[in-house]
């Protein structure tokens, strides 16, 4: 079955045949006809951005939230090259997207046209695929096919740009076939059964094992999640996990190690280091993970679960590799699990996690509190207690707020913490916020962000307003980009270049003048009223929280160092624990 539709037609019939029911951008010469055609349905949602960096990041949260492809509309030239930023930070972070671009017509490709720019060369090491649609004909295969390579095996952003003429022209539209694929690509989701068994058989053996786990189980879906969570009980593992990964085991759950990395706490990188099995599954070794290479888990069989073929062995050489799906391989894990014992290894391995215990009463997240200022740790637990019975998602922008927020919001769930991994993108959690807010109207959608990075995308506040989006801002404003002073201070010798906001709006004021509403707070007594009055507002809020200034966000594993070679907060309780060279961790 297949019907005449002009190009722009085709588009919008495709985003519909493709389940799309929202996408984000900002209009412009070359895609005209698009919008042209978008006017005239109400079945796809267009959110007008500011920005179409916003767009991406919107997109992105919108994704991540829900499991499906987020999708973007931008024009040539600067509309496309706007999008760059976003489409790396979701190729790191293995977001599924489809950004379509406008292109100038077929016969001024080259000429350097009004608004021209090479997109497809631009955007190729940025995405997971990328298309220049010379011929109508080609159109609608094209962005079917483009949903599939974004959503299946490793996700990841794909590009579509289209010429205006090829916009115009009339052509056959074809629906999507049940059987969509690309002919050079075809992931393998399975797992090889004997490898499975393998690891299975290592995990009977251990003495000392530990669960590594990643964004990949989020991306694999809920079911994934479900699974980790029983392998976990019937083991009797601890599991601790990369910044991506957080919600995939619950933080309350009695084997969580809590995050894992430079700014993880010192019971999941001390089992980290001296495990005798890693099970890696749905992560990519990260460098914020392992810190130094040639001293990573030293004495640790390597397993490693992960649907990239290319991530394997391209970091940290594996003893046991498994290319497949997170849930397939967790399926099957947890089926030969039950025939092989039913039963977890907690006594047989009671030692170790008595080693653990000893490490988790360190108490690494410790914080000296404040009765006359607030300190940014003490403002996250408060507002997580203030949220615990919601329906709530949280965004971050990037930088100490950041890392606090994943030290000290506790996250039960997958898919309801979305912030910047790989690409560390600053501004990503605002935008990311109203993709998020626009997917879920009713749930309560909080960025917990930072003074100056909330500042390069704070146009999109204007967006959340437009909308109706009652995004909530929550700003730990410490007037200082945070992670770069606190690296000046521990590596530059204080020699705080730059990175001390000298001229910072006010953020009430400037809340109001978009239509939203400002709160601020700076005394710890009148935090938790303050909370209340953000989330009691049934719109945009920024909430400028000021936080004490030189708060360092600790414990951190110093660059080029091992997991075990820490620095912890002044609170933690470490008179009884020394390093392999015997010098005490300060």
């Amino acid at each position: 079955m297949s019907e005449k539709l002009t190009g722009a037609e085709m588009v919008v019939e495709a985003l519909k045949d493709n389940g799309v029911e929202h996408i984000f951008g900002y209009p412009g010469g070359a895609v005209l006809p698009i919008y042209d055609a978008l006017f005239q349905q109400d079945a796809v949602e267009h959110i007008l951005v500011r920005h179409e960096q916003g767009a991406t990041h919107m997109a992105e949260g919108y994704a991540r939230s829900t499991g499906k492809v987020g999708v973007v509309l931008v024009t040539s030239g600067p509309g496309a090259t706007n999008a760059v930023t976003g489409l790396t930070d979701a190729l790191l972070d293995s977001i599924p997207l489809v950004c379509i671009t406008g292109q100038v017509p077929t016969s001024l490709i080259g000429s350097d046209a009004f608004q021209e720019c090479d997109t497809v060369g631009i955007t190729r090491n940025c995405t997971k695929h990328n298309y220049l649609v010379k011929k109508i004909d080609d159109l609608a295969r094209i962005i079917h096919e483009a949903f599939y390579i974004a959503a299946s095996g490793r996700p990841g952003p794909v590009v579509i740009d289209i010429p205006k003429d090829v916009q115009f022209a009339l052509g056959q539209y074809m629906k999507p076939s049940t059987q969509i694929q690309h002919n050079s690509y075809s992931p393998n989701v399975e797992g090889d059964i004997g490898d499975i068994e393998t690891a299975v058989d290592l995990m009977l053996q251990a003495n000392k094992p530990v669960f590594y786990t990643g964004g990949g189980i989020i991306n694999s879906g809920p079911r994934a999640s479900e699974l980790l969570r029983e392998l976990v009980e019937l083991t009797g593992f601890p599991v601790t996990s990369t910044l991506m990964g957080l919600g995939a085991y619950p933080a309350s759950g009695d084997k969580w190690l809590g995050m894992l990395g430079m700014h993880g706490t010192y019971e999941a990188n001390m089992a980290m280091h001296d495990c005798d099995l890693m099970l890696n599954i749905g992560a990519r070794f990260d460098d914020r993970i392992t810190g130094r290479i040639d001293a990573f888990s030293p004495g640790s069989t390597k397993v490693h679960v992960d649907i990239d073929p290319s991530s394997i062995n391209k970091i940290v050489d594996a003893d046991l590799a498994i290319i497949g799906d997170c849930e397939h391989v967790l399926e099957e894990m947890v089926r030969l699990w039950r025939t092989k014992t039913n039963a977890p290894r907690t006594e047989a391995i009671k030692p170790w996690l008595d080693e653990v215990e000893k490490w988790r009463a360190i108490k690494s997240l410790g914080y000296e509190n404040s009765d006359s200022i607030i300190k940014p740790q003490f403002a996250i637990e408060r507002l997580a207690a203030a949220v615990k019975d919601r329906d709530v998602y949280i965004t971050t922008e990037v930088g100490q707020h950041q890392m606090w927020a994943a030290q000290y919001f506790p996250f039960e769930e997958p898919n309801r913490f979305m912030t910047s991994g790989g690409l560390g993108t600053m501004g990503y959690g605002l935008p990311a916020a109203v993709g998020v807010q626009v997917a879920h109207r009713d749930a309560l959608v909080i960025d917990i962000a930072g003074e100056a990075s909330v500042q390069m995308t704070m146009q999109e506040f204007s967006t959340a307003v437009q909308f109706r989006l009652p995004i909530k801002v929550f700003i730990l404003n410490n007037e200082y980009m945070g992670m770069v002073r606190q690296w000046q201070e521990l590596l530059h010798g204080s020699r705080f270049s730059q990175s001390y906001s000298e001229s910072l709006p006010d953020f009430v004021k400037l809340a109001e003048a978009m239509g939203g509403k400002g709160v601020r707070c700076d005394d710890p007594k009148q935090l938790d009223q303050a909370i209340a009055e953000m989330l009691d507002y049934d719109g945009p809020v920024l909430f400028d929280c000021r936080v004490e200034k030189l708060e360092n966000c600790l414990p951190m594993i110093p660059s080029g160092k091992a997991h075990n070679e820490m620095i912890l907060a002044d609170t933690a309780d470490i008179s009884n624990i020394i390093d392999e060279k015997g010098k005490a961790l300060v």
